[in-house]
């Protein structure tokens, strides 16, 4: 889950703040170079791009899972060559496509 914190980093990388249960009205913010606090507009805009992104991304998570581990793929790299090491890789890439792949 994004959250607002998630959104004030994203916007205002290396401010200094705070966010009081987890809401706009409990921002505090102490960054003192000129970077005025991003408004409650903007966070709602930033939180629902970068939802957007994590759920996009939802691929990479899931065939990180389910690809085998370096040594496997080294070790069929050696006995069965590039064909088959990328064939290994690609049944984890079919069975989670990238979006607009599929």
């Amino acid at each position: 889950m994004i959250t607002i914190i998630n959104a004030i980093k994203s916007l205002r990388p290396g401010a200094l703040f705070s966010v009081d249960g987890g809401t706009y009205e409990g921002l505090t913010w102490f960054d003192d170079n000129d970077l005025p606090p991003p408004t409650e507009e903007e966070l709602q805009v930033e939180i629902e791009r970068l939802q957007q992104e994590y759920e996009y991304n939802q691929y990479q998570r899931d065939r990180a899972k389910e690809y085998p581990s370096i040594q496997d793929q080294l070790d069929t790299l050696y006995h069965q060559g590039y064909d088959g090491w990328k064939s290994m890789v690609d049944e984890v890439k079919n069975k989670y496509p990238k979006p607009g792949e599929g």
